[in-house]
Formats: structure tokens, C-alpha cells, sequence
């Protein structure tokens, strides 16, 4: 007797169909054949216990099963379910027509109660495709699961939930999801706000700026000036996720397993901050079973490196790559994944070793050779993918005791939102561009070319201030974004004046000088 079961492998983003096919004849041997894993072999002690704890038993028979397509490896534990339904109907102890129609997946407890699986979204975007008519996954994942429409999603809390299911026994309703409802209620619900945020005007607008189009920023500033306070607020001024970018980034927390049981689509863009002992791993993605790492997690969103000059700087190379594709591959013996990363890189750290260089209320103890070495961490190449460099002062309390609050996150963000419709207009003909950070050197011709004044202020600047050759295409990036803001058409000299002051870094004589 053969009987075929449905499930789905998961690998990095990318999910493909798993046929499960069982064949019993008369004989005492088991065996289990597609290349699975020590857990989906560890699998079959579960089922035996799980079947016993609900009034099953085990066949005693020659029972084959196998795990097409044969030449992927089968990793995780999500195939319990449709192994045990599998064993049951070439049994005999489940009769239903119904088995063919569902995809399932779920992990068994040796009681028989199904345990949350990673990856369960895109499974589900993989069970609408091939046309199944449901998806079967744990209670904990429905939600998650059901955010894919024209697919019924059954969430079971135990073995005989999916056997009376599949046998008629007892009726369930598939759950149901106003997606859209949900992702626009919870798009604005922030718990920081700009609001809070006193003095420090000039950060602002950095930071407005670089949401405005799209660019990375390095803040340099003493100890308790704010740099981390701002950063953690500048998704509340960055443009609203669209609903394809809310999928793509849900997909990526759904494999990660960082998804709760009450969670659907994320409506709001990711802020990820990882420490500054993080390996490689860890960063871009990868593993023994591919996941993805801080990078993907911050797609569509920012990724935060607070006191980057104390980062690995092998860590921080392995960034390079991504920053400027916007993906990161990743290619070992046994696999070969591509995970997207498009997100905002926003790095903080301290002006010198001491922390206090430059700043009124302390004295600072560095020489300059001292300060230019810990800056040096920060290697050029890096440095070239970050557009903006801004320095902050810290606010004494006198003056932040008589400040009043700033200007909240709403305003801000409205401006944001009306540039980036400019740039979505500027590039509608350009496909994967859509703001001015993604702009390559023939569109800064098209898009971001000087008149003959700015040029000339500019080419001063880099003569007088040493900027090196890599911050040109930076500053007419961060020009047109600052125009746009303006809601001006051509690139003026005051727009290629406020870019320049974003240079900081690349000043050659900038360790020698007060900030």
C-alpha cells in the first residue's frame, strides 16, 4: 500500500514542496531514506510515543518511507506531522481523501501536543502556490500563517485534533485575518518619539536627512550626548513599511523563529542593535542550518552599530558587500542562500579613546596620533558606504533644563514622506531605486548635477578641507536629498554647503582641530 503526505523544507528564504511517500509490506525492517538529519531521524522516537499516548500503535511491517525530492537535505523537526498522519493511513488507522488536499508541518511532543515550527509564512506562501487547498501548522503559528490569503490555515493544538480533522470526526474554521486592518492600526503606535529629545537641533536635521533619502550615518560625539537616544527614534521618522516590504520582512523573522504566537505581519520598520561581540556569523547570516543574521533582520529597517570602533573590524568588513548590494549571499559546501538587506546603517561611537575630545565640559587626554589611530578602526572602505558624518555636542543641564520639547516625530516624518514621493517619481523608470542613497554615478549626472557656482564651492571645498576623492559622489547623493526636502528641482550651493558639513571624517586635519 503507498500513501504520500505533503510538507515543505525550508533553506534561508527559499522553501520547496517535500512529497512524503510510505509503503508497507509484510516484513519487521523500518527505513527511512532522502537524506534527513539526526533530528527528522530522531523523529520516528517521537511519533512511536506520541501515537501510543493518543491509542495508536506503531505498525509491525516492512514500512519504507521517503523524503522526495531525494538529493535535498531534510532538516528540523516540522515533519512529525505529516510522518505520523503518513504512518496511520498506510496503516489503516486513518481513512481519509482529505490527506492529499493539505500541506503539513508541525514538531510532536512524545504526548502527542504539536509544537511551533520555524518558517511557518513562507510555507504558507509555498502551499497557496501549489495549489493546496489548506495548510495544517501548530496553534502558535496560525497567526503568522494565515496572513496568506486564498489558503485555509488550520491551527491544531494536538495529533487527534489533525486525525479527527482529516477523518470528519470534528470540524474546525480556518483562521481568518483582516491583514490589512491590523497592519494599518499598529503602523503609527510608537513608544519614542523626537519629542523627547531636547536640543541637538543640528543631529536632527542629520538625521532627517538621511531618512529623508535613504543614506547611512556615523554619529561622533562624548559620552551621554545622545547619540543612541536619537538613533533608537529615527525609525519613527522614517516612511510607514509599504505592505510588500511588511511581507518580506515578516518572512525573514518567520524562518528566524523571532515571530510570537499572537503576531501576524510587522507593520512597523525593524531597529536591530547588536553588540559589539557579535561574530560574522551572527551579522550577515549563515550556520550550520542557514538563518538569517542581524542584517536581514534590519531589512527594511535600520541596523544600529553603537560604539562601532569597538567592533571586530573582520566583523565589520563583512558588511561591505551588502551595504552595496542591498543582499548578502551566502555559498558553503552544502548550501547556497541569498537573503535581502536593505536597511539604513546608523553607527555611533566616541571621538577618541578617553571619549572626551572636543567637549567643553571635560578635558581630554589624547594626542592626535591617539585619536586618529582609534578612528582609524573604522577602515576607509567602510567609511565610504556611510554618507553622512555628524558630530554632536553634549547639552549642558542648564540648557536642557530650560529647553522645550522638540519637535515631534509626526512633523518630521511628514517631510520624510513627502521626499521619498519625489524620489519614488524621480526613479519610477529605474527598477530596485527608490531613493536617492541607490542612486549610481550616470543618475548623479542626470539627477544631481551642480551648476557651475555650486561646483565651484564644491571643488574649493575638497581642496581647502583635503576631502578625498570617494566623498564627491556622497555629498551630490546627500545634496539631492536635501533639495528634495527643499522641494527644489536643481542642485542649489546652499543644498551642496549643508552636504559638505556632513564630510566631517574626511577631513584630513580633522583629529588637529576643535570640533
Amino acid at each position: 500500500m503507498l500513501v504520500k503526505t505533503y510538507s515543505a523544507s525550508v533553506m534561508g528564504l527559499e522553501t520547496m514542496t517535500i512529497t512524503i511517500e510510505f509503503n508497507m509490506t509484510r516484513g519487521v525492517q523500518f527505513h527511512l531514506t532522502g537524506l534527513p538529519d539526526m533530528s527528522v531521524k530522531e523523529s520516528m522516537s517521537r511519533i512511536r510515543a506520541s501515537l501510543s499516548n493518543n491509542g495508536y500503535r506503531m505498525p509491525v511491517a516492512d514500512l519504507s518511507i521517503n523524503l522526495s525530492p531525494s538529493d535535498v537535505r531534510k532538516e528540523g523537526c516540522g515533519y512529525d506531522l505529516p510522518l505520523a498522519i503518513g504512518i496511520l493511513a498506510v496503516n489503516g488507522s486513518l481513512e481519509s481523501n482529505m490527506i492529499q488536499e493539505y500541506m503539513m508541518v508541525g514538531e510532536l511532543g512524545l504526548d502527542g501536543k504539536l509544537k511551533p515550527i520555524r518558517g511557518s509564512l513562507p510555507i504558507a506562501i509555498l502551499a497557496r502556490k501549489e495549489k493546496f487547498k489548506g495548510l495544517i501548522v501548530p496553534k502558535q503559528n496560525v497567526r503568522e500563517a494565515a496572513v496568506v490569503n486564498q489558503l485555509e490555515v488550520y491551527g491544531m493544538e494536538t495529533l487527534g485534533e489533525v486525525i479527527n480533522f482529516l477523518t470528519g470526526r470534528q470540524t474546525f474554521s480556518p483562521m481568518v485575518i483582516d491583514t490589512r486592518k491590523e497592519f494599518y492600526e499598529h503602523q503609527s503606535h510608537f513608544d519614542l518619539d523626537f519629542m523627547d529629545v531636547r536640543g541637538q537641533e543640528n543631529v536632527k536635521r542629520a538625521l532627517e536627512v538621511a531618512a529623508a533619502g535613504g543614506h547611512n550615518l556615523i554619529m561622533v560625539g562624548p559620552p551621554g550626548s545622545g547619540k543612541s537616544m536619537m538613533a533608537k527614534r529615527l525609525p519613527t521618522i522614517m516612511p510607514p513599511l509599504t505592505l510588500h516590504e511588511s511581507l518580506e520582512t515578516t518572512q525573514i523573522y518567520s524562518v528566524a523563529g523571532k515571530l510570537g504566537s499572537d503576531s501576524s505581519l510587522i507593520s512597523q520598520r525593524p531597529f536591530r542593535s547588536p553588540h559589539h561581540t557579535i561574530s560574522q556569523v551572527a551579522l550577515v547570516g549563515g550556520g550550520s542550518t542557514p538563518q538569517p543574521g542581524e542584517i536581514s533582520l534590519a531589512h527594511n529597517g535600520v541596523l544600529f552599530a553603537d560604539e562601532l570602533t569597538e567592533f571586530n573590524k573582520q566583523t565589520l568588513e563583512v558588511m561591505r558587500q551588502p551595504l552595496e548590494d542591498r543582499k548578502i549571499s551566502i555559498s558553503r559546501a552544502k548550501y547556497n542562500v541569498e537573503m535581502p538587506c536593505n536597511f539604513m546603517f546608523v553607527a555611533s561611537c566616541n571621538p577618541c579613546p578617553c571619549g572626551y575630545y572636543g567637549d567643553a565640559t571635560h578635558q581630554c587626554c589624547c594626542t592626535p596620533g591617539q585619536i586618529q589611530r582609534y578612528l582609524g578602526k573604522i577602515s576607509g572602505p567602510l567609511l565610504d558606504r556611510i554618507d553622512i558624518h555628524c558630530e554632536i555636542q553634549a547639552v549642558p543641564f542648564a540648557q536642557l533644563s530650560q529647553m522645550q520639547p522638540g519637535e515631534p516625530s509626526e512633523a518630521i516624518r511628514a517631510r520624510v514622506i513627502a521626499a521619498r514621493k519625489v524620489q519614488e517619481e524621480r526613479f519610477k523608470q529605474h527598477k530596485g531605486v527608490y531613493c536617492n542613497a541607490q542612486m549610481t554615478e550616470r543618475m548623479l549626472h542626470e539627477y544631481a548635477e551642480p551648476d557651475a557656482s555650486s561646483f565651484d564651492m564644491l571643488r574649493m571645498a575638497m581642496e581647502r578641507l583635503k576631502l578625498s576623492a570617494r566623498a564627491y559622489s556622497r555629498i551630490l547623493k546627500v545634496a539631492r536629498t536635501i533639495a528634495d526636502l527643499d522641494n527644489s528641482e536643481k542642485v542649489l550651493s546652499q543644498h551642496i554647503a549643508e552636504a559638505i558639513g556632513y564630510r566631517n571624517l574626511d577631513r584630513g586635519d580633522w583629529a588637529e582641530r576643535g570640533i
